[in-house]
């Protein structure tokens, strides 16, 4: 039994609101359970750099928590004057996961940088960040559309991201913070909705695990990226 109750297969109640942000060209507010992230995209007509006079742009993101998204209030870390290296990897692969599916040629010298604040965390605040973060992208490029900006959609595929793991020696879907805490093996999945896999983070906690239990968590990681999908569309229908 799992401590909320769930079946091995089953998500925490996901919901995404886009639009949710006045001033940003996108903006997603996503939950899943009791993970709350508030995601933002902003478009910027100059791109780093290392890419001027390329014909390209770039898609970027910022990760963040609250100090009073945990039980306990932790600093800010512009009051620390540096990010951790929790925050850089996590941004970093929000990055990734975006670009993975966007036609960077076709938005012309342009960044948009996608914002990630957590509200409220309580286990998988990077595949909700990710999550949301798709649709905010999303809805800045329909917004460019309109605004003549681009003559046509950069998105290539549709991203989502889910946390399993194998709990009491059982895979699940979609860890909370009880069980993320007391996982035996801890995974992050970023799929596409063509089937592809962006990135595949796993890590034994206790005891290694088999290729048939990694397996496994890749079709839970199926099951609830569908479920994403269907919740990206809701919120945003093209």
């Amino acid at each position: 039994m799992r401590p909320s109750g769930r079946a091995a297969d089953q998500t925490r109640e996901i919901t995404a609101e886009a639009g949710v942000a006045r001033h940003a060209e996108g903006s997603c507010f996503i939950r899943f359970g009791d993970t709350h992230v508030l995601c933002t995209a902003s478009l910027d007509d100059r791109v780093p750099p290392w890419l001027r006079d390329k014909g390209r742009g770039w898609v970027t993101a910022e990760y963040g928590m609250l100090p009073r998204a945990t039980h306990e209030r932790m600093s800010r870390e512009a009051a620390r004057g540096k990010q951790s290296g929790r925050t850089l990897e996590i941004q970093r692969l929000i990055g990734r996961s975006l670009r993975a599916v966007t036609d960077l040629s076709l938005i012309g010298e342009r960044q948009i940088r996608i914002d990630c604040d957590v509200i409220q965390a309580d286990g998988g605040t990077r595949t909700a960040a990710i999550s949301g973060g798709y649709v905010a992208l999303r809805q800045c490029f329909q917004k460019m559309l309109a605004d003549n900006l681009i003559e046509e959609m950069p998105l290539t595929d549709q991203v989502a991201a889910i946390s399993c793991g194998i709990y009491e020696g059982t895979p699940v879907l979609d860890l909370d913070y009880p069980e993320d805490s007391d996982a035996q093996t801890d995974a992050n999945f970023v799929l596409t909705r063509s089937g592809g896999l962006v990135e595949v983070q796993a890590t034994a906690e206790k005891e290694p695990f088999s290729e048939e239990e990694l397996l496994r968590l890749l079709r839970l990681a199926r099951i609830g990226c569908d479920e994403i999908y269907k919740i990206q569309d809701a919120a945003l229908p093209a």
